[in-house]
């Protein structure tokens, strides 16, 4: 079984904290000891797992991405203009497997699940199994 959680973004590159929907998922879905999948179906977007305590690990992360992988290259022969988007999403990865413990979500006590936007605003998918 399998449950989708839309997010909507708002701007063009964000990270979406998104631990609550997937944990809320892992109790739809009667996971109690086990493993959890959360997948992206983008190539433009990707999930991580971080720091969730202090917003400036994501400010700082979103900056060291641009600096590494600019929005407008000359190089880039990509014609819809958003390569640095897929560029990132790899970086970043479609995918993630949790363990799920008693219910819930092992994760350590700074750790956030975070949907990463590149090329929004737009409404994205994310698959929980």
């Amino acid at each position: 079984m399998m449950i989708h959680v839309d997010v909507p973004t708002r701007t063009r590159e964000q990270f979406v904290n998104i631990t609550g929907q997937v944990q809320q998922a892992v109790q739809k879905l009667g996971i109690v000891d086990g493993a959890v999948t959360v997948f992206v179906p983008h190539t433009t977007c990707g999930v991580t797992v971080n720091e969730n305590a202090d917003p400036h690990v994501v400010s700082d992360m979103l900056q060291q991405l641009d600096r590494m992988v600019p929005l407008r290259q000359p190089f880039y022969e990509h014609a819809e203009g958003n390569s640095a988007a897929h560029l990132k999403a790899s970086l970043m990865g479609c995918s993630l497997h949790l363990i799920v413990t008693c219910g819930h979500l092992e994760l350590g006590v700074w750790q956030g699940i975070y949907l990463c936007e590149f090329d929004g605003p737009r409404m994205r998918r994310v698959c929980v199994a």
